[in-house]
């Protein structure tokens, strides 16, 4: 329905990337700068301001950014509201989610379905990534929201967030003395790692394998079972984690936990929704639908 021109700025503002955004559309770069010029043109005036590979946005472009956010929404909420009007909107959805997403990530859209959806009750189950699977084929719940994606057969995966996992540690720590690291260097520093079966574990090792390095080149100092125990471990001692930005923006803001970057190497990761193929129950797609319009993929 709407322009997709204003779509390809928006996911660009966003990333401030043109090959990431491209990425994300599913087009080609040039693709993406044709639209970029063609808004460009049509409004007389630059949207961003280019250093190298870097960009950031202009006056102009802050401005329509700003504009085009707040379209996208009223967007996401004729599609939602229209699309609720065939259905009986009543029920309890049992989902499964894994352990970081419960904290950090969702309580803010349960919020906002409840108030759109006050007669859907919703009953939350909080394990890691390999048992909400486990629970989805035993037909235990309705859906799963998980952090990592193996891609077991008969169950359906779908992107719905993006998720950076950073390298931290408490700010008073000087085992670093700099801001960024190699990543080979991350052998010699004390790691907090969360348990086997964990979504975050699985997306970290599949970084750093495709990154080749070696896995037993790891030191680690302890394994725990919640994001929340790792940050109350980094924050009493002289150790790091890889942990889900989403996790620490508190910390980060309170100045008790820093990042340090590595060099050449970023995590990044979806969230996905995880469901049976062939899914047909009226409150899943429901709840699937108002995700989607709701997150920033």
């Amino acid at each position: 329905m709407f322009d997709f021109r204003l779509k390809v700025f928006y996911t660009v503002a966003r990333r401030l990337n043109f090959t990431k955004a491209a990425q994300e559309l599913y087009i080609t770069q040039p693709s993406v700068t044709k639209h970029i010029k063609e808004i460009e043109n049509y409004y007389q005036t630059k949207l961003f301001d280019r250093n190298g590979t870097k960009i950031k946005l202009t006056k102009a472009g802050t401005i329509l950014f700003r504009h085009t956010e707040q379209l996208f929404k009223i967007y996401r909420n004729i599609d939602l509201d229209l699309d609720s009007l065939k259905h009986d909107n009543k029920g309890t959805l049992h989902l499964g989610v894994s352990t970081t997403i419960a904290q950090y990530v969702l309580p803010s859209y349960l919020a906002a379905f409840k108030e759109q959806f006050p007669d859907i009750s919703i009953k939350l189950t909080t394990q890691n990534t390999d048992n909400i699977e486990a629970l989805l084929l035993d037909h235990k719940i309705d859906m799963g929201i998980i952090e990592g994606y193996s891609k077991r057969r008969n169950l359906n995966y779908l992107a719905f967030a993006k998720d950076e996992i950073v390298l931290c540690t408490h700010i008073n720590n000087n085992l670093v003395k700099t801001s960024s690291i190699t990543l080979n260097s991350i052998g010699k520093l004390p790691l907090i790692t969360r348990e086997q079966g964990s979504g975050t574990l699985e997306v970290i090792h599949n970084a750093l394998s495709k990154a080749n390095f070696n896995l037993s080149h790891l030191n680690i100092e302890l394994v725990l079972e919640s994001t929340e125990s790792i940050k109350n471990y980094l924050l009493n001692s002289k150790a790091f984690a890889f942990l889900s930005i989403h996790s620490i923006y508190k910390e980060l803001l309170n100045k008790e936990m820093k990042i340090i970057d590595i060099k050449d190497f970023e995590i990044e990761r979806h969230f996905y929704l995880v469901n049976e193929q062939g899914q047909t129950e009226t409150l899943p797609l429901i709840f699937q639908r108002f995700l989607l319009t709701h997150s920033q993929r």
